[in-house]
């Protein structure tokens, strides 16, 4: 998975979240658009956007940005950032089997996770399909386990230096996956798996579907737990785009062939193929540099 581009309302208050509470560093700041990653890696970006109204939260968009750490250490200092810097945008945990996870909402009401994935030899397989639950993990003792000293006295300073390299005491992050409000998972199913290629992993019939590509546990999900029934998304804040990245060109090329084949509507500028979902959430697929 590729950055997410958020559509903000408030660019200096959203940039200040994700940079001082998760822990993001700013890779580029320019015009209307300040992107933000760990270790040089991009994660988001935020465009500003003011004209647009608040999205609504039972509309199909954005359901999380889940950012995937190296490591435990590193989820845990970020964990503890959002504690001491944003209390209030905390509301829950997960121990999905998989993973350890923590549900945050940002100040324009985006859903945020941050998670760390399990090794891969304890994930459990069935005929294609992992086995994902999810029982409650205590965020306490979780920080008594894995927090650092350095981290800790990142977090202490008012304002903190944000790591920027590995050899600053923090490992590095990437976007694990990208989950989404849709009206129904048939639809959904049809769209992703069917015609995007992603390969089903797990699903709560009638209410989630987990995609992956290459054996990961999920790299996209979709669900309809606040937005069953909902029509394409119109103008607002909320999700830009979901970038997605392919290894070369040529398969590109073929999922752009795939979909042309399929009566998919897409457009291509040569570089990157964009396709809109049939909720209007615009998909971007292009090669690794």
């Amino acid at each position: 998975m590729g950055a997410v581009t958020l559509l903000v309302g408030d660019l200096d208050g959203m940039t200040r979240y994700y940079r001082d509470a998760v822990m993001l560093s700013v890779l580029r700041a320019e015009g209307n658009e300040v992107s933000l990653g760990r270790h040089g890696t991009e994660l988001l970006v935020l465009r500003h956007d003011p004209s647009l109204p608040p999205g609504s939260p039972r509309s199909a968009g954005l359901f999380h940005t889940a950012i995937l750490f190296e490591d435990q250490a590193a989820l845990a200092a970020a964990l503890a950032s959002v504690a001491v810097r944003a209390p209030g945008t905390y509301v829950g945990s997960g121990d999905h089997d998989v993973s350890e996870a923590f549900y945050f909402t940002d100040p324009e009401g985006n859903g945020v996770e941050l998670y760390a994935d399990r090794p891969r030899s304890t994930w459990q397989w069935t005929n294609g399909q992992v086995k994902m639950g999810t029982s409650w993990l205590d965020p306490n003792r979780f920080l008594t386990e894995h927090l650092t000293d350095s981290a800790r006295e990142i977090i202490a300073t008012a304002q903190p230096e944000i790591p920027t390299s590995p050899a600053q005491g923090l490992a590095g992050a990437i976007v694990g996956h990208v989950h989404l409000q849709v009206g129904d998972t048939v639809t959904a199913r049809q769209f992703y798996v069917d015609a995007l290629g992603f390969e089903a992993t797990t699903e709560i019939p009638g209410q989630a579907l987990f995609v992956s590509a290459g054996g990961y546990h999920h790299h996209m999900a979709m669900n309809t737990w606040n937005s069953a029934g909902a029509p394409p998304r119109v103008p607002a804040l909320g999700l830009g785009t979901v970038d997605i990245v392919l290894p070369t060109t040529e398969q590109v090329a073929a999922l752009t062939a795939r979909l042309d084949g399929r009566g998919v509507a897409t457009r291509h500028d040569g570089a990157v193929l964009r396709v809109n979902d049939p909720w209007n959430n615009l998909i971007e697929v292009r090669a690794a540099a």
